[in-house]
């Protein structure tokens, strides 16, 4: 049974679980919705920067994990930054102009995290031994948790990772 503490694998899973959760606090008119899209902010650029530090280029060097669906999967990142930071923008919280980009922002990041989900999760499980996953679930912690700590969700933060 995998550690789902240390496995790469539960540890993205659980992230995405958790942006879920984040949406749906940014839908109802009861919830602190700034606060939620601050802490959905900060957990979407850590998270990216990490996969993209430690899981990715470890991936690549798999058989039967395609390096085109790690390449799309860094494009997607690209485009869910761009939504992020255009609801970032929206100053009005609730606004029809928040609730139009809020809907972009959750298509964007919902399709990219599917798709992860079926092919680079997928093959990581049938191809990647546990210790390894295990090795580089410790890796993404430690990448996500320093990104979560420098305040990675800020606005101008976003706009320079978008601008790059």
């Amino acid at each position: 049974m995998p550690d789902k503490a240390t496995d790469v694998v539960e540890l993205i899973l659980d992230d995405h679980r958790r942006m879920e959760e984040l949406f749906r606090a940014m839908r109802s008119v009861e919830a602190e919705r700034a606060q939620a899209l601050k802490k959905f902010a900060d957990l979407l650029i850590a998270h990216a920067l990490a996969e993209e530090a430690e899981v990715y280029p470890a991936l690549r060097r798999y058989r039967n994990i395609d390096n085109e669906e790690v390449e799309h999967g860094v494009e997607e990142h690209e485009e869910g930054n761009e939504a992020l930071l255009a609801l970032l923008e929206v100053d009005d919280v609730g606004s029809d102009d928040w609730d139009e980009k809020l809907e972009k922002l959750v298509e964007a990041v919902t399709h990219h995290t599917d798709e992860e989900e079926r092919t680079i999760l997928n093959g990581a499980r049938e191809n990647v031994a546990m210790e390894r996953r295990e090795e580089l679930g410790t890796a993404f912690t430690k990448e996500r948790d320093k990104h979560l700590k420098a305040d990675c969700g800020s606005i101008d933060n976003v706009r320079r990772i978008v601008k790059d």
